[in-house]
């Protein structure tokens, strides 16, 4: 049985991806999840403002009181003598892929151009396989437009694809007001994966201490729902590879994903729930209902029952919308 797939052009043994998440935070978990079967790994994002903050605080210890006692910062080097920035971050990446056999994928939020261009270039001399552009862009804003956003998320991917020659892969917000035609233009732009989607995360109420908190929910395997409807309309439409994500806690939302169209499927809920060995659980998993059902290879059945090929290719549209809807009401009226 062939279970390979190709994914940003890059040859995976099986569609099984470990997806961003604090797990990669240690190098020995990077050979626990190659051990269990992960077919490639993101490690979790780097996030500019967390470069900017080790900056600041170095150089506010060296010009700390220098206004009273200035000739104390002989003290110190001057601050460009400092290896400050994502150095932790790139030294575990270059480490991870020394450790281990599949391909290891930096993950990156940045703010200013300026800034994702280059921690990019960085991440690739560092020996990532591949870049994923980890766009988290909330525009508050109450007079920031959908064009302005959309023109963001694109001067993004093509300033990064400009600067490295690895291949890049842009994370989708599941709001953009249309999202195949974002989708095109990622995929004209020249992305070599879309990730659909990441998951945005909400603050909460706390009505015993009256303030917002924020903590992490994870996913539930209802919230496949919206991925599942994007990568069944984006198959073999765009030259993108395409991930999905969310909502993976059990083969049956892996292989229901490969059946819509996609390329690999990534998990970070199902191990931060499950542990590490959840990947086994999911690669064993797909790999017996395969044979159950005499599938030969994950290309055989990858899209098998996306838009472009199901039997009833309306219930990727609005017209199942009213089906759906008539036939919860025929329901009701029977109770």
């Amino acid at each position: 049985m062939d279970l390979r797939t190709t994914y940003m052009g890059l040859e995976l043994k099986h569609p099984v991806v470990a997806s961003a998440s604090p797990l990669s935070e240690k190098l020995d978990n990077f050979r626990r999840m190659e051990d269990a079967g992960a077919a490639a790994v993101v490690m979790f994002s780097l996030f500019e403002e967390q470069i900017k903050h080790e900056n600041a605080a170095i150089e506010h210890l060296i010009t700390s009181g220098a206004e009273s006692y200035a000739e104390s910062l002989s003290f110190f080097p001057a601050i460009e003598d400092y290896e400050t920035g994502p150095d932790e971050y790139l030294n575990l990446l270059r480490r991870a892929t020394e450790a281990v056999d599949i391909p290891v994928i930096g993950s990156l939020n940045g703010v200013t151009n300026e800034g994702w261009v280059n921690t990019a270039r960085l991440m690739q001399d560092a020996g990532a396989s591949g870049i994923e552009l980890n766009a988290y862009y909330i525009p508050a804003k109450l007079y920031t437009e959908g064009r302005e956003v959309e023109q963001r998320y694109l001067e993004i991917l093509k300033a990064v694809k400009a600067a490295v020659s690895v291949p890049v892969a842009m994370k989708l917000s599941p709001f953009f007001s249309a999202t195949g035609n974002m989708a095109r233009q990622f995929d004209e732009a020249g992305a070599d994966a879309l990730v659909l989607f990441n998951r945005f995360y909400q603050p909460d109420m706390d009505l015993d201490e009256m303030e917002v908190v924020t903590d992490l929910k994870l996913s539930t395997p209802d919230e496949i729902r919206l991925p599942l409807l994007w990568v069944g309309v984006l198959h073999s439409r765009i030259n993108a590879s395409l991930a999905a994500s969310t909502g993976v806690h059990s083969p049956v939302e892996l292989i229901k994903y490969l059946l819509a169209g996609a390329d690999v499927v990534m998990t970070t809920s199902g191990m931060l729930q499950h542990g590490i060995g959840f990947l086994t659980t999911l690669v064993d998993g797909l790999q017996d209902w395969m044979e159950a059902r005499q599938y030969d290879s994950v290309e055989q059945l990858k899209g098998s029952m996306s838009q472009a090929n199901s039997l009833n290719p309306g219930a990727f549209e609005r017209a199942n919308y009213i089906k759906i809807l008539e036939n919860y009401k025929a329901e009701y009226e029977s109770l």
